[in-house]
């Protein structure tokens, strides 16, 4: 038994839940079924399944070795379909990670308008607070801001997109505008908790110069979505991406401060491993990204203008 045929024998088991039903798919006697798992084990050297006379479950070395099977499974799936066929539409599970707020507002519809125009391929979208570990975490595509620490990982751009320092024009009214970046310093900032990046550090850039700026204030949150609606009632200064903010600046409910000056980048990206270029269904997902940024009604000013 090949390792391929072990990956598939072993997810069919799982997916039937019996050794009878296993050994009928497969007209084999449940002896010859039972006998064949126990050599996969005694190959790998643990158990995968704890079985009684009517059930089967899944020890925790099973269920990493039946996530790695279905993933590898659908990989050479994916392979065989490329190189039979260069035209053929894409299909099978595509796993996107994206995080919260952005998610929620841009990568969820964009999703639904892929799987209108691509209906073979079933999607997981999975949202967090933080940058998941692509290798280990069975993510087809994430989603991510700014500079790519890790080599392993190709990133396409999705869409331009700078952070900017706004508050409400009433807060303004009220507080004053900072003409430089010291006199933030002086003002109610909302801070935003994401990541690991280092907690009310604000770091602005003009020419040559540059600030980190250690700001406070009464209000923070890890939730983005919470802290653009603290701004908007005039509870202080925010930085954001302008994709969060493109809406409120044209109407007029947010207004700039310290346009002139440069925050650090935080472009979006789609990210995934090396393994997964050729993959139709990852290629055709984010070309349908780029599109679909491309022709978006809330795109902030000008963000289109520096596409790669």
């Amino acid at each position: 038994m090949n390792a391929v045929s072990e990956l598939a024998f072993f997810t069919l088991l799982v997916r039937l839940g019996s050794l009878a039903a296993t050994a009928r798919e497969l007209n084999l006697t449940p002896p010859a079924v039972s006998k064949r798992l126990a050599q996969l084990e005694q190959r790998l050297g643990v158990r995968l399944l704890n079985r009684t006379t009517r059930s089967i479950s899944l020890t925790s070395e099973g269920e990493v070795y039946l996530r790695n099977a279905r993933r590898i499974l659908e990989e050479i799936e994916e392979m065989e379909r490329q190189v039979s066929s260069s035209r053929a539409a894409p299909r099978g599970l595509l796993r996107v990670n994206a995080p919260l707020g952005f998610g929620r507002t841009h990568i969820g519809p964009a999703i639904s308008s892929f799987v209108q125009r691509y209906p073979e391929v079933e999607v997981q979208l999975h949202l967090t607070d933080r940058p998941i570990n692509l290798p280990d975490d069975a993510i087809d595509v994430a989603i991510r801001f700014g500079e790519l620490p890790d080599s392993r990982l190709i990133a396409r751009k999705i869409a331009t997109n700078r952070r900017r320092l706004c508050a409400a024009p009433a807060y303004l009214d009220r507080c004053g505008r900072p003409q430089v970046p010291r006199d933030l310093l002086g003002h109610n900032c909302i801070v935003l908790r994401q990541n690991d990046a280092a907690f009310g550090i604000w770091r602005l850039s003009r020419g040559k110069q540059s600030e980190a700026l250690k700001v406070r204030g009464g209000l923070s949150t890890n939730d983005g979505e919470v802290a653009l609606n603290w701004a908007l009632d005039g509870h202080g200064i925010l930085l954001r991406a302008e994709w969060n903010l493109a809406s409120h600046l044209r109407s007029g409910r947010l207004e700039e401060v310290l346009g002139d000056y440069q925050t650090e980048p935080a472009d979006i990206y789609a990210v995934y491993l090396e393994r997964l270029n050729l993959s139709a269904k990852v290629s055709c997902f984010i070309e349908h990204l780029r599109e679909f940024f491309r022709g978006a009604a809330d795109a902030p000013d000008g963000s289109l203008a520096a596409w790669q």
